[in-house]
């Protein structure tokens, strides 16, 4: 089944239709796709054409993600369609988020859990493109997914409404929200295709006031044009305002891709200060990522600076908590939820489609 009628849209005179499931809230004509070109108007309709389409799947190891803060060292089943509401000139995953074509693998829900389960998954992944345009499947693998004892994440770029964030709160338990370029206005419209940020932050707020998802925060870090240290410091002051100082936040190293091949990979200086803006502004728990083997990939305990999760890349090589994820050295309680599984392995990565 590749074709649904969606829920998040509104009919308009003319058998147009105003989609809801995005920022964009594209209106869109008979015979018409938006812009994400997987929901289309057929006889005034709004139609999800990728529906039980799944173009990737694979079993990662959660902290991939980034998520550093919910069920450490557990496996999750990463799952996309093809699509995407945001245009970013440097997707490294553009062969999916900017295919204009409904291709993949059939799956219904109920087998998209089960597969999870096959692999010997903790959870569901809704990632690679942006989740929320097909947020029905999403919800009903979600849905599938917690009666068989799975949690599900979505990767989100945030750029989203409340009627997906009220969707979200059926069946979504964690999200990593994927600032880009520190929302700068000028990178956003230039390489992204976006012509405000803003929509971000609201849904951010609008999960924080509605929902009880765990939120952890990325920023994808863009040398010469994305590096803006004013404009980290206004996301990290909004992140210590409004979420307090225990909200994760992880600085991502860019790398040449898609249409950016001429650009370099972020500096590890450069993602080193972003870190310094971060801890300057309050925010106790930050992160570089994407650099293997960098001290400020661990978790280090607010109250005495020690190690209390070791890490190299995705995998965990220390865990220096009690049972209730106290610290061991000064007994401060750590903001994480869930404990290393005892069968925790490390290097968790496997490709299924």
């Amino acid at each position: 089944m590749t074709t649904k009628e969606a829920i998040l849209y509104e009919k308009l005179p003319n058998d147009k239709v105003r989609c809801t499931a995005c920022a964009r809230y594209c209106e869109i004509g008979k015979g018409q796709i938006g812009l994400c070109a997987i929901r289309g108007n057929e006889a005034g309709k709004l139609q999800l054409f990728v529906y039980g389409k799944v173009i990737a799947g694979a079993i990662d190891p959660i902290e991939k993600k980034p998520v550093t803060h919910y069920r450490p060292g557990t496996s999750i089943y990463s799952i996309a369609t093809t699509g995407c509401n945001w245009l970013c000139k440097y997707c490294q995953n553009y062969d999916i988020s900017q295919r204009r074509k409904v291709e993949g693998v059939d799956m219904t829900p109920e087998e998209v859990a089960d597969q999870a389960l096959r692999y010997k998954a903790d959870g569901i992944a809704y990632t690679y493109n942006q989740p929320s345009i097909f947020i029905e499947f999403a919800r009903d693998c979600g849905v599938a997914a917690r009666k068989k004892g799975l949690f599900n994440i979505f990767v989100s770029n945030g750029y989203d409404t409340p009627e997906t964030v009220k969707m979200m709160g059926e069946f979504l338990d964690c999200i990593t929200v994927d600032f880009k370029g520190s929302a700068e206005p000028q990178f956003t419209r230039l390489y992204i295709g976006v012509p405000d940020p803003k929509p971000i932050f609201d849904t951010l707020l609008e999960i924080r006031d509605k929902t009880k998802i765990h939120v952890e925060i990325t920023d994808l870090i863009v040398p010469r044009v994305g590096d803006n240290l004013e404009y980290a410091s206004k996301l990290c002051k909004f992140i210590y305002d409004e979420f307090g100082p225990e909200m994760p936040i992880h600085f991502l190293r860019f790398h040449p891709d898609y249409k950016m091949m001429e650009f370099e990979s972020t500096p590890i200086k450069t993602l080193e200060k972003h870190y310094e803006v971060a801890k300057k502004e309050g925010l106790s728990y930050a992160y570089i990522g994407n650099v293997p083997g960098h001290p400020l990939e661990h978790t280090y305990c607010s109250q005495c600076n020690n190690i209390v999760v070791k890490r190299y890349g995705y995998d965990i090589q220390g865990w220096y908590m009690d049972d209730d994820n106290k610290c061991k050295f000064c007994g401060n309680k750590i903001p994480i939820t869930g404990k290393l599984p005892k069968n925790y392995k490390q290097s968790r990565f496997q490709f299924i489609i």
